[in-house]
């Protein structure tokens, strides 16, 4: 058994505490009249507010106090804004009649377009539509009016021009949709379903996407390889009504083979790094190249850049493969696309110290460039991948945390997923992957998106982050910054690190965060920010998220901006998430922590408990907040806190359409989805085919897991397997099994556990055969090497179960040696009174 680290748990010491106070404050309601909107907008106020018959626009706009960037437009633009003013130019609606928009737009110059760009950074396509229609401007003086106040120039062309083609985007569980050419004042609704089905299911409506002038949004929780058919209604503010009709199939679990190209590693490796593309080895849409591990070790040196080159080659697959070492990357590639890489263990990448100066590591005396992005995988500017069922772990160097800077080092994977080619931009898919540090050995990020500030940064589009589990990092667990269009991150559990997930900036949206466990935050000085970080929503407009029943728990913050070019707005909506906080002060402890209060954020039915304070606090434009209706009953929150990792209760008016109640086939989503077993279900019995299988803790060495059928499974090696669950064990609850071990030698644990978390604890694993005293000893009911069990296991262990573990834990034997093989099969939970 290999030393573990375990969280205490105290919970039963804080709410015990919960009952001293005889009931729960009010939510900390310090509301303030001012909100966040664009520097145009809160001009336009400021100007109405104080212009009498005498006064000088002009002078006014001298006189303004106010943020440093509606200063500078100021000073930039003084004699512009005037001019729009006067012209009430400010005022346009799309509601207005067109010959009223065309008299006060037609004499705009370009330089005032220019100013108007600037002062409405997230009403970019309403500006740029307007002014290409009623302006006498022409095309080419928009453009440079335009790309001189900052517009990214895909977006002047795109929102000028007759715009993109509508998509439907299909990943392997979800549809990714956008429809341009709308206007914010419509309304888009969704429904869908499946190629065999003849009811139809309500999705979430569509989203306005104010950059491109679009609506866009996601269907979720669909199944693999599936034809599905999408009806999108959308309504104007007239009551006008188009359809758009959709019909794609979502993607396979699995990408085509080609049968030619299938490599054993040890037929084509011989030592040092593996060179995909000196090996030319590619394969096309019929079928992928695939190289599969089989035993060899993939060890490169410092000298080459990666340990696996895959370069520029496209339709490759990598199975299976253990690789260490690299001096900057485990496996790298550039300009690629259609990539597949499964059930690789990757550790030991990256540069070392040499130089170590004002606490940041540098790999020479002379070099000026701290350590930072060597990462487990790098895909730059690459496109269409999945990385599924990998553990990244052990990086040569870990990051140094906030006391000396930000953070750098490695990270678990990078990701650019801004290909040259439109086809093949976003689409990654990163899916029930284990990517950890180490208490003093951590990540940078350990999912890191590059070129943050840039709509083309990070994921970009269309892509999904879920069933991980992430952990150990100075700075963010996951970062989506960028462009974030119909970014999907969900049934994931994340802790130790100093900020969860960041959003900020949100580039281009929506994207949606759901159904995600972040608990236990801190960096390796046990300082943290936030579960969930945005912000830059006017510094790089302009994107909305989403954040739906997610279980937070964390002593600082659930939602909270970072300061992007000096701005901390963001623009969220979110419901239905169980917020738990444990400090207090200036911006600590609150379950909303937004400075700026964004007037079109919105957060419905969030119970948010602060342990301290026994009550509430969100700091938040709090006419539009509203809490769920059982946020002060202190024995319901009691509840959700004992229960676990779990859902909270919502009725039809907080119900939201195709997330809320959702089951999703990872390990991590179904406790969240399921909620706890209720009270009147008694017995839980093993079927594989309704059970997902991964590995526990760090207690996976090597050796298979097989499943022998509907109620059976083997495993070899040094090997624990974390099986999902749903279940309360009482006092009388009992487990019943059979164990049959075969093979030489006696492994050290033969056990079942019953675990909360990703952490083993010797208090939740019952072991039944094994040569080490770890866990509650059960030898007396394992008879011989096949024996049928029946163990009190409610006399030992009571609460709440998110994972049955079954384990086989052998350190101390040479894997080709070890023959052990242990099957599990009838496994079942029951209460003794029922029987």
């Amino acid at each position: 058994m290999k030393s573990r680290i375990v969280t205490s748990n105290i919970w039963l010491v804080l709410f015990t505490l919960l009952f001293i106070v005889s009931c729960a404050s009010n939510t900390d309601r310090n509301e303030t009249t001012e909100y966040a909107v664009q520097p145009g907008d809160r001009l336009n106020t400021y100007l109405l507010e104080n212009r009498t018959q005498t006064s000088n626009v002009n002078e006014l706009l001298l006189q303004y106090k106010g943020s440093k960037s509606t200063e500078h437009l100021i000073n930039q633009y003084r004699d512009e804004i005037t001019k729009l003013f006067a012209d009430r130019v400010f005022d346009i609606t799309a509601s207005m009649k067109s010959e009223e928009i065309k008299a006060r737009l037609q004499p705009i110059s370009a330089k005032e377009a220019t100013a108007l760009f600037s002062l409405f950074p997230i009403d970019t396509a309403k500006w740029m539509k307007l002014i290409s229609s009623y302006s006498n401007l022409t095309q080419s003086e928009i453009y440079e009016s335009a790309i001189t106040a900052g517009l990214d120039p895909s977006v002047v062309f795109a929102a000028s021009a007759a715009g993109f083609e509508n998509t439907a985007t299909p990943l392997i569980n979800s549809i990714g949709l956008v429809i341009y050419g709308q206007d914010e004042s419509s309304t888009a609704t969704v429904r869908y379903r499946a190629d065999d089905e003849t009811s139809w299911r309500s999705g979430l409506n569509l989203s306005w996407e104010p950059v491109y002038g679009s609506l866009a949004g996601s269907v979720v929780y669909l199944n693999a390889d599936t034809i599905y058919h999408i009806e999108v209604q959308v309504t104007d503010q007239y009551g006008v009504q188009q359809e758009h009709v959709f019909q794609t199939r979502t993607k396979p679990n699995s990408p085509p083979i080609d049968p030619e190209k299938i490599y054993y590693l040890s037929d084509i490796y011989s030592g040092g790094q593996l060179d995909l593309e000196a090996l030319n080895i590619s394969g096309n849409a019929n079928g992928y190249a695939k190289i599969i591990g089989d035993g060899q070790v993939i060890e490169a040196s410092s000298d080459v850049l990666a340990a696996v080159n895959i370069g520029a080659q496209s339709y490759v697959m990598l199975e299976n493969l253990v690789i260490k070492g690299g001096q900057r990357y485990g496996i790298f590639a550039k300009k690629a696309h259609h990539i597949w890489i499964k059930g690789c263990n990757i550790s030991e990448f990256g540069r070392e110290a040499v130089d170590i100066r004002d606490g940041l590591a540098y790999s020479s005396p002379t070099t000026n460039s701290p350590i930072n992005y060597d990462s487990g995988i790098y895909l730059e500017r690459s496109g269409i991948a999945v990385i599924e069922e990998c553990e990244v772990h052990s990086p040569n160097l870990g990051a140094n945390s906030w006391e000396v800077g930000h953070p750098k080092g490695a990270n678990a994977l990078q990701v650019w997923a801004y290909h040259d080619s439109d086809a093949y931009r976003g689409e990654f898919i990163v899916r029930n992957n284990r990517f950890y540090g180490a208490p003093n050995h951590r990540f940078n990020d350990v999912i890191e998106g590059r070129k943050n500030f840039e709509r083309r940064g990070g994921f970009v589009k269309n892509s999904a982050i879920y069933g991980n589990y992430l952990a150990y990092a100075n700075d963010d667990l996951i970062e989506i910054d960028g462009g974030q269009q119909n970014v999907l991150v969900y049934g994931n559990e994340m802790e130790q690190g100093y900020a969860g997930i960041s959003i900020a900036p949100n580039m281009l949206g929506p994207s949606y965060i759901f159904h995600n466990y972040i608990h236990n935050l801190g960096d390796e000085t046990g300082k943290e920010w936030t579960a969930i970080k945005a912000g830059g929503l006017m510094a790089r407009p302009a994107g909305k998220t989403y954040v739906f029943e997610n279980f937070i728990d964390v002593n600082r913050n659930g939602i909270a901006a970072s300061g992007v070019n000096g701005d901390t707005t963001f623009w969220i909506e979110s419901q239905n998430n169980i917020i738990f906080t444990d400090n207090t002060g200036y911006s600590v402890g609150y379950c909303i922590f937004d400075k700026e209060k964004f007037f079109k954020s919105v957060s419905t039915n969030d119970l948010c408990f602060n342990r301290k304070t026994m009550d509430a606090r969100n700091e938040f434009n709090l006419g539009n907040l509203v809490e769920h209706p059982r946020s002060d009953d202190l024995t319901y929150i009691d509840s959700l806190t004992a229960s676990g990792p779990t859902s909270l209760e919502i009725d039809a008016s907080t119900y939201i359409p195709n997330f809320s109640d959702q089951l999703i086939d990872t390990p991590l989503q179904q406790p969240i989805a399921s909620s706890a077993k209720s009270l009147s279900e008694n017995f839980w019995t093993f079927n594989t085919d309704n059970l997902t299988f991964s590995h526990f803790a760090k207690q996976y060495d090597y050796g298979e897991t097989t499943i022998e059928g509907k109620t059976s499974i083997s495993i070899t090696g040094n090997n624990w397997v974390k099986i999902p669950i749903s279940y309360e064990i009482s006092s009388n609850t009992e487990i019943s099994l059979s164990i049959q071990v075969e093979g030489a030698g006696t492994p050290e644990i033969v056990g079942v556990g019953f675990e909360t978390d990703n952490t083993a604890s010797s208090s939740r694993l019952v072991r039944f055969y094994g040569t080490q005293d770890w866990g509650i000893d059960a030898e007396e009911y394992f008879s011989s090497s096949t024996s049928e069990v029946n163990f009190p296991l409610g006399e030992y262990i009571q609460g709440y179960v998110r994972y049955i573990v079954l384990a086989l834990d052998y350190d101390d034997i040479n894997p080709e040696e070890n023959s052990t093989r242990v099957t599990f099969s009838d496994l079942t939970l029951s209460e003794a009174e029922s029987r």
